[in-house]
């Protein structure tokens, strides 16, 4: 089975996950149905300690053939495809020699180099994309293709020396569960990496830190001809203090190292009215900071209507993993010098969100992000570059080899 064949495989299972059901892991039952491909291939690959649990997490572990003591790598991914667009009948196609131009998914749907301009770039590349009705899978099934074909070579050619190696599939990363229920313990890694991410020169290690933000209001309905002075209008009152936040600290407005609030959902009526933000930031300080904007601008509106009619809750998400990585210079030192090792530049990413490995890190398994070809994730205009995508298999034979050599 080549790689493409492999990544068309993975992607026509259906695998999305759901916020709404983001209280349960996996939020949806469909993601076991690639859980239980990847069980079975693990098996046939006759690796150790193949597990999928009740929770849809898939391990796999490859025993060392080093006549001496190695540190122990790790390489993860996620099954699940984003909520935002649909991961059902995925009907994809191969562009091969592309020609750096506009392309044509579906009638009326193109992907258009004026709102993609890194397309151009990857004139000659062969592409696999969308037809314009589902997105296309390749976050992640782009690193777990990576992952698999990495593993199913080693498995072929024994000469090729290694330590342990673990591997693990993750489901619900989309909604911010991926690492829930991971077994750090028993993974058995001293450092993994995530393959979650675009080109495979860059490597991530550097994520935002989150919070999110709840807030709800409370108004007082009265008949409008005899509102005055007595009516709190719920929904007027969310209007105006989405209003008191900066404007220029919205993620339309921002990148880099910019930090924004976000608003992701608003409903209400003149009784109540019910927010949720998405904060988020590089520098933790400033993240608190913005927090603190954000009291500040609940308690002001409460003083304006003059009643506690605005409740906010905020709760912490994941920090940024560099504070830790920072302190484990080795493991982003490996990938760096693997990426040189395919003849590459490589570069240092700062997310601008979040991976499993965001988590993970500070769940005392420090794991940084590499790219696996894939783009314009999350919609119809998804795609995945096939050379980048085998090269990300060849990255991490050669961290492989770098770990169980120790070659820094």
């Amino acid at each position: 089975m080549s790689s493409v064949e492999r990544f068309i495989r993975y992607i026509k299972i259906d695998t999305q996950s759901d916020p709404k059901h983001s209280d349960v892991v996996p939020s949806t039952q469909k993601q076991f149905d690639l859980a239980k491909v990847l069980y079975e291939e693990l098996k046939e690959m006759s690796l150790s300690d193949v597990r999928l649990d009740e929770h849809c997490y898939v391990y796999g572990k490859l025993p060392s053939n080093l006549d001496h003591p190695a540190k122990r790598v790790g390489f993860i991914a996620h099954m699940d495809t984003a909520p935002d667009y649909s991961g059902t009948n995925v009907n994809p196609r191969i562009i091969e020699n592309y020609d750096g131009g506009d392309i044509e998914l579906c009638e009326g749907v193109v992907t258009k180099v004026k709102d993609f301009p890194q397309m151009p770039a990857l004139k000659g590349k062969s592409l696999i994309v969308t037809d314009g009705s589902t997105l296309l899978g390749a976050d992640d099934k782009a690193g777990i293709t990576a992952i698999m074909e990495a593993v199913s070579y080693l498995v072929s050619h024994p000469e090729v020396k290694h330590g342990d190696i673990a591997v693990g599939f993750t489901p619900d990363e989309e909604i911010g569960n991926g690492p829930k229920f991971f077994d750090v313990e028993n993974f058995g890694a001293d450092f993994a990496y995530t393959l979650d991410g675009g080109q495979i020169r860059y490597l991530c290690d550097e994520t935002f830190n989150a919070a999110a933000a709840v807030i709800d209001i409370t108004g007082f309905s009265i008949h409008p001809g005899s509102a005055k002075g007595k009516m709190i209008n719920a929904a007027s009152m969310a209007a105006m203090l989405h209003s008191y936040l900066p404007a220029h600290m919205r993620p339309e407005h921002t990148d880099g190292y910019d930090g924004f609030f976000h608003l992701t959902e608003l409903n209400g009526n003149m009784d109540r009215a019910h927010m949720e933000y998405i904060i988020r930031d590089h520098n933790a300080a400033k993240l608190e900071a913005k927090k603190e904007i954000l009291r500040k601008a609940v308690d002001y509106l409460n003083e304006e209507i003059g009643t506690e009619a605005a409740v906010l809750t905020i709760t912490d998400s994941y920090r940024n993993m560099k504070e830790i990585l920072d302190k484990n210079p080795e493991v982003s030192e490996y990938a760096w010098k693997a990426i040189q090792d395919l003849g590459l530049e490589p570069g240092r990413e700062s997310a601008r969100g979040g991976t499993d490995g965001a988590t993970l890190t500070y769940m005392g398994l420090p794991c940084p992000n590499l790219g696996t070809g894939g783009g314009n994730a999350h919609g119809r205009y998804e795609y995945v570059v096939i050379e980048e995508m085998e090269k990300a298999a060849e990255l991490v034979l050669r961290i492989v080899e770098r770990v169980g050599s120790d070659q820094l």
